[in-house]
């Protein structure tokens, strides 16, 4: 690790200063977010009914007698250690309001990359492997069929197939780790794999391109006349070379991932970062939909930088180019 750092620290720096860049426009952005809103912030927060003391309560608290690039000033540094400012409605600190909710989002959003890989990687090397046939056909005939069903459509569905009908999984709900694994797996299941079945057929029609164009490669005919049978040929040498647009997509598809789970953690109520999203906005709660908005930008920004970091480890010709 220590020797990839000192030969890619350039290509690091790079990529970083960009980032930096990224997430100062994410925070003007967010910040700018309450100041366009129609009307007095404070009227917004507190309703039709609200009195005057109130108004100027909440304008004191808020910092809104403030010139606008002092408050900015001041909720940048703020947010920079981690304080995203304390909710007028619930009296509850923003950042401890997503630390309490991120887990469930993580675990659902792990299971289902999990899930998605578990159905994709040998659907597609088989796919890609039989470029062409009647397999590859049913199998992409398949995966464009999933894609095109919205996640709340295939959430329902198995809702009352696995949950009503057969009654193997809970329709709703969330359970802890501490109220077991198992338990807390099957509450998990039916979202996960809600989730999962939007992103597998993209994940599958990327790799089963990629396989079929690594098969027809010099290499792979040379590890053939060496007689190594077809599944050595395709774990072994033509898997790994095209797993890396694979690992792109699964970087960028994060943010595809946080918006699927806004929906799902909705439908399934999981008391996560996505139905926290939704709750604030209902809620008129402004100042927690900002802090929310600006972590899931900035964790989308990082996720995608280390992708970055992890393509060019696997294949070392992404730093080379970038030296160059």
């Amino acid at each position: 690790m220590k020797r990839f750092i000192n030969r890619h620290a350039s290509e690091l720096a790079r990529r970083a200063g960009h980032v930096a860049i990224v997430v100062t426009l994410l925070a003007v952005g967010t910040f700018m977010m309450l100041e366009l809103l129609p009307g007095n912030l404070a009227d917004s927060l507190l309703g039709e009914n609200s009195t005057p003391e109130e108004i100027a309560r909440i304008e004191a608290d808020l910092g809104l007698d403030r010139p606008m690039g002092e408050r900015f000033g001041l909720w940048a540094w703020n947010a920079l250690h981690g304080d995203l400012g304390r909710s007028p409605l619930t009296g509850e600190e923003v950042a401890h309001s997503i630390a309490t909710r991120l887990p469930v989002s993580i675990e659902l959003m792990v299971l289902a990359q999990l899930i998605a890989l578990f159905i994709a990687l040998p659907l597609g090397v088989l796919a890609g492997y039989r470029e062409g046939s009647r397999i590859d056909s049913a199998i992409s005939s398949a995966a464009f069929g999933v894609l095109s069903v919205p996640h709340f459509v295939l959430g329902i569905v198995l809702i009352l197939v696995f949950a009503i009908a057969l009654g193997w999984f809970p329709a709703t709900g969330f359970r802890p780790l501490s109220d077991g694994l198992g338990v807390n797996l099957a509450s998990m299941f039916l979202p996960a794999l809600t989730l999962a079945l939007v992103e597998a057929p993209v994940y599958l029609r990327l790799l089963r391109s990629d396989i079929a164009t690594t098969l027809r490669e010099e290499f792979v005919t040379v590890a053939r006349a060496k007689g190594l049978s077809d599944v050595q040929v395709l774990v072994r040498h033509a898997l790994r070379p095209s797993s890396f647009s694979l690992i792109t997509v699964m970087g960028i598809n994060i943010g595809h991932l946080i918006g699927g789970a806004v929906i799902i953690e909705t439908l399934f109520a999981l008391p996560g970062v996505g139905r926290l999203l939704i709750e604030s906005i209902t809620r008129r709660d402004y100042l927690t939909l900002q802090g929310v908005v600006l972590f899931i930008g900035v964790s989308f920004v990082v996720v995608n930088l280390l992708v970055d970091a992890l393509y060019a480890v696997l294949d070392p010709r992404i730093g080379a180019r970038g030296r160059r």
